[in-house]
């Protein structure tokens, strides 16, 4: 922050606050309960991420404060890398691949054309929405689920409980890119496994989740994928995190484990965000990328 905007007085909790009076803008990702509270001159709550769900989780937040989300173009972009990598690794048996190359076996195995593969990605935000292009651009059978109907070309859309079903029957890859509230809980289950679509080039489904780790019931997962009801599954977010090490995600032959790092924060990028919109703010201008508290997102 010193760096991006040298002319603000930046003040570190919690040994550097000096009088909290002074403070009008809040930049944070899990604040310890009381801490945003105790700011009485509060203008502004500023989140460190894309995701809201860590500042929410505070039972004495101030309801009057908004806050604002991280939408910047360089953590959409590495989401998208994520979602495209993972979705053609799958595509491409790259894991198939790696075990003949360890193994020392040629193994020149049939493959099948993207158009093949229908994906389809829960939650059509700003990532969502990036990520179904680029895959829509490869040339993958592309479909988005979310609250509300959307309108992107070449993506079909989807929306609302009552059409939820009818997304994940004709899904192959299943990709979570919603946001963390109730409503999304759990949502990675055995009942939604079950009515993905099996009519794919794998004969089961694909999971990749990039979410939030309390959307996925892992045991279930693991299950269906003992069951031969999944394919393969790639995660990058868990409750609790760091993934435990006798978590058996870790050593199955059909998960990908990664570090909830499908989009990094790069700190400067994020605090070049944050003190632009403090400088919009302090300009009387309207703040974007507001929080529906009541939506959680």
């Amino acid at each position: 922050m010193k760096k991006v905007a040298p002319d603000l007085d930046v003040r570190v909790w919690p040994d550097q606050m000096g009088n909290v009076a002074d403070i009008e803008y809040c930049a944070a990702w899990l604040p310890p309960p009381g801490v945003v509270k105790s700011l009485p001159n509060l203008k502004v709550i500023m989140s460190l991420g894309a995701g809201v769900d860590a500042i929410l989780k505070d039972p004495t937040l101030p309801h009057d404060i908004p806050i604002v989300r991280v939408n910047d173009p360089d953590l959409t972009g590495r989401m998208t890398e994520y979602i495209v990598l993972h979705v053609l690794m799958h595509h491409r048996q790259q894991r198939r691949i790696d075990d003949n190359q360890r193994n020392k076996i040629w193994d020149s195995f049939p493959t099948h054309a993207a158009r093949e593969l229908s994906v389809g990605i829960m939650g059509l935000g700003v990532m969502g929405v990036d990520s179904a292009i680029k895959l829509r651009d490869i040339g993958f059978r592309v479909a988005g689920w979310s609250r509300s109907l959307k309108d992107i070309p070449g993506v079909e859309s989807f929306a609302g409980a009552e059409e939820f079903d009818a997304f994940l029957a004709r899904t192959d890859v299943l990709v979570s890119l919603l946001p963390a509230t109730r409503d999304t809980d759990g949502i990675i289950n055995r009942a939604t496994i079950r009515k993905l679509s099996r009519k794919g080039p794998f004969g089961a489904p694909i999971v990749i989740n990039a979410g939030r780790g309390r959307q996925q019931v892992s045991d279930d997962i693991l299950a269906a994928l003992d069951a031969g009801e999944l394919h393969a599954a790639t995660l990058d977010v868990f409750v609790p995190e760091p993934l435990p090490p006798y978590s058996p995600l870790w050593t199955h032959p059909r998960v990908t484990v990664t570090p909830h790092c499908a989009a990094d924060s790069d700190p400067e990028t994020i605090c070049a965000y944050v003190a632009a919109n403090i400088a919009k703010h302090q300009r009387g201008e309207k703040l974007k990328n507001l929080v529906d508290r009541a939506r959680g997102y």
